[in-house]
Formats: structure tokens, C-alpha cells, sequence
């Protein structure tokens, strides 16, 4: 576990791609929707049986007359038959009989298929979880970089959505609650499937972040969630939602940075209960069991309201180190790991037999975003040098150093601001030291900014710090500034000295200029090996109401299956939360990657979930 302290880090943070790193050993065609009828999704009167191999014929064919039944045909070498039940009895009661005789090795109703339907939104070609062609996914509709791996993909793995979208498009009957970092609820291909709150929520939810009815994003990762449950399908503009038509909740729990408190996410799930949500979309995570939180779920379980949650980046076995709301056992709670668009588990997605319980896709994920953002990224360099003013009691202070690094298990060369100058993650720092280093920025103006960087930190614990400084206007920010952050302890996992990834809302600093600043103090103590940072960068957002973006992790796999619960619920009113749970767990597709990582081995999958048709209680098989 990771000792390293922050003394004002914030509770719970999002389930976005935080990418480990640790030093090596020396160191699509568009058409109209074609409409169905809505019920017709298979044959009445018929089911198909498959025998379970070594079922001899005689025992086969006796099985499918038998009850006044009749054998209509056979398939794969007659051990799938086709039968036609007896005009008194349903699809369901005959399964139920079915299943219960050994010598059936599954039943299932005789689906209608129709043409696929397809929504005209023109990034919908994009968006391989919806539909996967193979297509490549392009980095001209993302501010972020897009993830080479396993792009393009394999065509058909996918949830499989035209095929239910034959049936059924609109969840307007269901609203789901997204307790994020609020929603653009402006946006193009989001205004129209807003919640109405009335006079009382005028802006379609709350912010418990700020404390007033005004949820608007700030970061786009609430917007991104938002738009792949539910962006408007069929309206020739962006993208497509899992439903064309849902009434979308926001709830801002987390601020800009992507950070909450236990306090604003549970009164976050509170007001989406009390409010009427069905379901309720919660990309975020910590790795500790709060009884706070765990209380909310319960009273979401209690009212019948289904909470989908990310399983988490980290790339580990949640069974051993847990990730909440995940790892919460109550009944409501679905799980969901990510996968590629090959359905490999995602590398950084976490996993765990008994905690996480289905996959869906998660990388390289095209969405709605909050809005234009913009990134000034520091290589630290200048011809060879340290492009940063620095100060330091010693010599060997901050310096600008290139590092071969491992990345998901592949070296590469990064720029790095490091303390002490000769870091690589074996040397160690000098004792006593006050060592300085800032630059100043020119920000022009913004709705918000954000200073990120990912570090390796390995201090002596409350006698090295580590502190992170901003100042609005420029000039040294060390002291004279605002201390964002003071960090001691380590980044050490298992004795691997990996990164840390670090996000502060810097809005304040979005004057003309504005200075960031590190600091080393170190004690006498000694032995340790500093400070190395990579990746620094100045993330700037004004919101608009036009902009995409391709993003990845486990936040982005909960909102496919948050926007198929509320399909499988509108589809199926009559159902209860747990049957609505059940469709989606049991008719998934087995998948290679996810057996022993999930409690289904499966991904989910639209058509089987829409057609599940729950056990018939109180009905017992006569066998003959």
C-alpha cells in the first residue's frame, strides 16, 4: 500500500486512467431507424432445447414429444431441437420445465431478429462499444491521445445495440443519475434528455460540490459519462447514447479536479433517490470502506434504486485491495471492468472474482465533453537544460533529466523535472537541503484550470516534504504564493517505485500569468531517493456546447451498463430491481478474458438483456 501522505488530498477521486509508471531495473454507414413492433422479440409457442451430448436419439426425440409437446426440427446434429409447446401452457412454464430435467443442457425462446437499426448521428461510427466494425479509432475527435492498443479492433465485439435498438430506443421513462463532476447540460446532444426539475432544480439536478442548484461541468468527465448513456440518438448530430432517449439527472459530487467528499457523494445518491432516479451512475472510487457511503447505498437498495459503479485503474485484484462503491456487497450494486475493443480486459482495468461482475467497453471511448479544453504540457527543457528557475542549499538540486521508464511493461523516454539532479530512483537525495523550482505560464482566460502531473516521491515520512505552489501573477510562488499541497511518505508499491497522479484546481491562478512552484526540504534523516516528475501539464476548459472527446478507463465501461439498465427497465416496466440486475448479469456473452475476474465471466449484451424473461415462481416440472 501506498504511505504516502498528502495533507490536503480529498477523499475519492474519479475512475479515469491514471497510468502506473515505475523506473527500470537501472533505473460507419448511417440509415434510418426501421421500426418494430415493441413486444415481438420472440416466437410464442416455441422454444429451442439443446440435449446435453451423449443424450442418445430415442431419448431425445421421447423428450421433445413428450407432455403433448411436438418436435418441429433439429439442428447441430439433432441435439438442438425446435418445439412447438401445447396451446395451454407458456413460453416461461415450459422453460421452467426444461430446466430442471438432466439431461437439458439449456432452453431458450426462439428470438425474433429484424434489420438492424442505426442512429444518423454522424460520430456514431466512432463509437465501437455501440457497434464495433473494426474501425480505427481517430485522434481528430479527441483532446486526448488515443490508446494504440488493440486499435482498430476485432468487428462484432461489441453490446450489440442495433439489434435491441430494433425494439426499443427510449428510456425517457427512467432517469438515471450521473453523481460526477456535474453535466454540461447545454450541450447539444445532451439538453434535450435533461431531467425536469421544476422551479425547484431549474438546471436539471444539484451541485454539492458549491451548494446550490447549478451541477454544471467543469471537468467534461461527468459530460463524457452523461453522453454515453444517454446522448439523443437519430438527430444527425455527434454521437449516439446506449438509449436515443432518457431523462439524465446531474449530480455534481465532484469538483473540477475530479475530487469529492464522502459528504457530497452520499448526498449525492440521497437527492437521486429522493428525486425518483432508477439508476445511478457512480464513476468513482476509493480504496477505503466508508460507512457513510455504505449507509447511502443501502438506502438506494432500499428503494429499489440500481447504483452502477467503475471497478476501478489500478490494474489489481479488488478482492485484495478494494475499491468502494465497488467492492459494497448490498444487492443494487453492479460492478464493471473494462474492456478493449478486442474485449481484452483493459491492462489498467481491476478486476475480482467475487467484487467485479461484468465487463463492457472502456477504452478509446468517443463522448460528449464539457467543453473546448486546451493543455500547455512542459518538457522541462531547454536545449539540454533546466528551462525552470531553481534554488537550492545544496548542490545536485532540481534538474532536467531524460528517463527511460517502464509503461505498461514498455520502456520509454520521458522528460522529467527531478530532485536530486543525478534521480533514478536508486540514488539518493542530499540532507538538509531547501531546494526551489517555478516557472511562470501565460493563461489566458478560462473557465477553469487544472495543474496535473504524475510523481515518484520516496521521503522519509514527516521529515521530508515534498510541497507543490501556485501564484496568480507570476514571480517566485515559494512562499509568497499559494501552497496547493504538502506530500511526504512514498509511491512505493510492493518495493516498485511507481507514480503517483496529482490534479489541483488552479481557477484562481487564471489571470495573464501565473506561477507554479515544487520544493524539496529534507531532513537529516536521509537515504531516500526524491523526487522525479513527469507528464506536467496546464489543463484549461471553457465550456461550449459543441465538443467531443475520446477518453478510456473503468468510468467509461459503468455508464454503458448504467444506460443498459435504464434500456432493460424501460423495455420491461414491470420488472423489479433485481430482475433488471439479472438481465444484464446472466445473458451476457462469455468472454475469454473476464473467466475468474468477474463473478459472470461475461460482457453484457443489449438483445439478451432487453428479452430475459425472469423464473416463474411456484412452478414445478412434471416429468413423464
Amino acid at each position: 500500500m501506498k504511505a504516502l501522505q498528502s495533507f490536503t488530498a480529498l477523499l475519492v477521486s474519479l475512475s479515469m486512467i491514471a497510468i502506473p509508471f515505475a523506473p527500470t531495473p537501472a533505473l460507419a454507414a448511417h440509415s434510418k431507424r426501421i421500426k418494430k413492433p415493441r413486444k415481438a422479440e420472440f416466437v410464442p409457442g416455441e422454444l429451442i432445447v439443446k440435449y446435453k451430448n451423449g443424450t442418445d436419439v430415442t431419448t431425445r426425440d421421447a423428450m421433445s414429444n413428450r407432455s403433448g409437446r411436438k418436435k418441429m426440427r433439429t439442428l447441430a446434429r439433432s441435439m438442438i431441437h425446435q418445439i412447438q409447446l401445447r396451446s395451454d401452457e407458456t413460453v416461461e412454464s415450459a422453460m421452467a420445465a426444461y430446466q430442471d430435467d438432466p439431461d437439458v443442457e439449456s432452453v431458450q425462446p426462439n428470438y425474433i431478429y429484424h434489420a438492424l437499426a442505426a442512429p444518423n448521428d454522424p460520430l456514431y461510427s466512432q463509437q465501437w462499444g455501440l457497434k464495433n466494425s473494426g474501425q480505427t479509432i481517430l485522434q481528430a475527435n479527441s483532446f486526448d491521445t488515443i490508446d494504440s492498443t488493440n486499435n482498430p479492433g476485432t468487428a462484432a465485439k461489441d453490446m450489440g445495440l442495433e439489434a435491441a435498438w430494433n425494439s426499443i430506443t427510449d428510456c425517457s421513462a427512467i432517469t438515471v443519475a450521473v453523481i460526477d463532476t456535474g453535466i454540461n447540460y447545454n450541450h447539444g446532444d445532451l439538453a434535450a434528455n435533461m431531467w425536469n426539475g421544476g422551479v425547484t432544480y431549474p438546471n436539471h439536478g444539484y451541485n454539492f460540490v458549491d451548494n446550490n442548484n447549478d451541477p454544471m461541468d467543469y471537468n467534461g468527465h461527468g459530460t463524457h459519462v452523461a453522453g454515453t448513456i444517454g446522448a439523443v440518438g437519430n438527430n444527425s448530430t455527434g454521437g449516439s447514447g446506449v438509449c436515443w432517449n432518457v431523462k439524465l439527472m446531474a449530480v455534481r459530487s465532484l469538483d473540477h479536479t475530479g475530487s469529492g467528499t464522502t459528504v457530497q457523494i452520499a448526498q449525492g445518491i440521497n437527492f437521486a433517490v429522493a428525486q425518483g432516479a432508477k439508476v445511478i451512475n457512480m464513476s468513482l472510487g476509493t480504496g477505503s470502506f466508508d460507512s457513510t457511503l455504505n449507509t447511502a447505498v443501502t438506502n438506494a437498495n432500499n428503494a429499489g434504486v440500481i447504483i452502477v459503479a467503475a471497478a476501478g485503474n489500478d490494474g489489481t485484484n479488488n478482492e485484495t485491495t478494494p475499491t468502494y462503491p465497488c467492492n459494497f456487497t448490498q444487492a443494487n450494486v453492479i460492478c464493471v471492468a473494462a474492456l478493449t475493443q478486442t474485449y481484452a480486459l483493459a491492462s489498467f482495468s481491476n478486476y475480482g472474482s467475487t467484487s467485479v461482475d461484468v465487463g463492457a467497453p472502456g477504452t478509446n471511448i468517443l463522448s460528449s465533453w464539457a467543453g473546448n479544453q486546451t493543455t500547455i504540457a512542459e518538457t522541462f527543457n531547454t536545449a539540454g537544460s533546466l528551462n525552470w528557475t531553481a534554488s537550492t542549499t545544496t548542490s545536485g538540486g532540481w534538474a532536467y533529466a531524460s528517463k527511460t521508464l517502464m509503461s505498461g511493461g514498455v520502456p520509454k523516454v520521458f522528460d522529467m523535472l527531478v530532485d536530486p539532479s543525478n534521480w533514478n530512483g536508486t540514488n539518493t537525495f542530499n540532507t538538509n537541503t531547501d531546494d526551489k523550482a517555478y516557472k511562470t505560464y501565460n493563461i489566458n482566460a478560462a473557465d477553469t484550470a487544472s495543474l496535473e502531473f504524475s510523481a515518484f516521491v520516496d521521503t522519509n515520512t514527516n521529515v521530508d516534504f515534498f510541497k507543490v505552489y501556485m501564484a496568480p501573477g507570476g514571480g517566485n510562488p515559494i512562499p509568497g504564493g499559494t501552497l496547493l499541497d504538502t506530500l511526504t511518505g512514498s509511491t512505493k508499491v510492493n518495493g516498485t517505485l511507481t507514480t503517483e497522479f496529482f490534479s489541483y484546481d488552479i481557477t484562481s491562478c487564471t489571470t495573464a500569468t501565473c506561477s507554479i512552484g515544487f520544493q524539496l526540504q529534507t531532513g537529516a534523516t536521509g537515504g531516500k531517493t526524491g523526487v522525479g516528475i513527469i507528464n506536467f501539464a496546464l489543463s484549461l476548459l471553457t465550456v461550449d456546447n459543441t465538443h467531443y472527446n475520446i477518453i478510456e478507463g473503468t468510468s467509461m465501461a459503468s455508464p454503458h451498463v448504467a444506460g443498459l439498465a435504464a434500456l432493460v427497465w424501460a423495455f420491461n416496466p414491470s420488472f423489479t430491481m433485481a430482475e433488471t440486475i439479472a438481465a444484464i448479469t446472466t445473458t451476457g456473452t462469455a468472454t475469454a478474458s473476464l473467466s475468474g475476474k468477474t463473478t459472470t465471466g461475461k460482457a453484457v449484451q443489449a438483445l439478451g438483456a432487453i428479452s430475459y424473461i425472469p423464473a416463474p415462481t411456484g412452478v414445478s416440472a412434471v416429468k413423464n
